[in-house]
């Protein structure tokens, strides 16, 4: 494999092998093309700060809820009452929550498809660009099952949202998405295709510090009738972060 004359394919590798999603013979193969290439070893250093900051904020793995009773009656204990499950239902809708939730691998597996995707559509590669500030979002559902991926390009003014499970809703409804700021109410960034993509415009001023939160509510065909915020359900939503 010439690597040095293939940086597209190199910059792939290296993502995919810092993701662990590089297996097998394939994950052997590119160890030992890093032992003899100093620049895939740099390309693997750059990916592994990009996605240093979602390493960060992914949450714990929490253990079936069958575990501790299963280990209780093992020991021959006698564990104390559940906490009540509205405890579970406050701690989904506290932010901190959703700054961490889907920013396990398999949400990292879809950002990252979505970014080289876009890499590779460059015909001519170049040298490397000056950083440009990136952010990313995956909004969930209540059974935190990742929905859609949102891009914000900042220089382009871009926003792109993919769903990643095509939704069902009715004819006479529309999925609205909406930037929820940390003080006042939620704006309105526009409506969604329910089974593909779409790109909407990017305010200059919808950054992860000023809008910590995106969410995506259920509403009347064409969108909420109301100008002061949503009027439907939030069906699925996420932290908006940078990278």
């Amino acid at each position: 494999m010439d690597i040095e004359r293939n940086p597209v394919l190199a910059d792939k590798l290296a993502a995919e092998y810092v993701l662990g999603t590089l297996r097998g013979g394939a994950r052997r193969r590119f160890e030992s093309l890093l032992r003899r290439h100093p620049e895939l070893r740099q390309a693997v250093a750059e990916w592994q700060d990009r996605l240093h900051p979602m390493a960060q904020l992914a949450p714990a793995a929490k253990p079936s809820a069958a575990v501790w009773p299963s280990i209780e009656a093992q020991l021959g204990l006698h564990g104390k009452p559940q906490r009540k499950r509205a405890i579970w239902f406050e701690l989904r809708e506290d932010l901190s929550f959703w700054r961490g939730l889907g920013l396990v691998s398999t949400t990292a597996a879809i950002i990252l498809t979505s970014l080289l995707l876009s890499r590779q559509e460059l015909s001519v590669p170049a040298a490397p660009a000056a950083p440009t500030a990136s952010y990313i979002a995956m909004l969930s559902n209540d059974q935190a099952q990742p929905i859609a991926v949102v891009t914000g390009d900042a220089p382009g003014g871009r926003l792109v949202i993919k769903l990643v499970a095509p939704q069902t809703i009715a004819a006479d409804k529309s999925l609205e998405l909406w930037a929820v700021p940390k003080d006042g109410p939620p704006r309105s960034l526009g409506l969604l295709a329910a089974d593909g993509s779409v790109t909407l415009a990017l305010p200059a001023n919808a950054t992860p510090q000023t809008i910590p939160l995106l969410a995506v509510t259920l509403e009347p065909k064409g969108g909420s009738p109301n100008p002061g915020g949503p009027t439907g359900p939030i069906v699925f939503k996420g932290p908006w972060v940078q990278i």
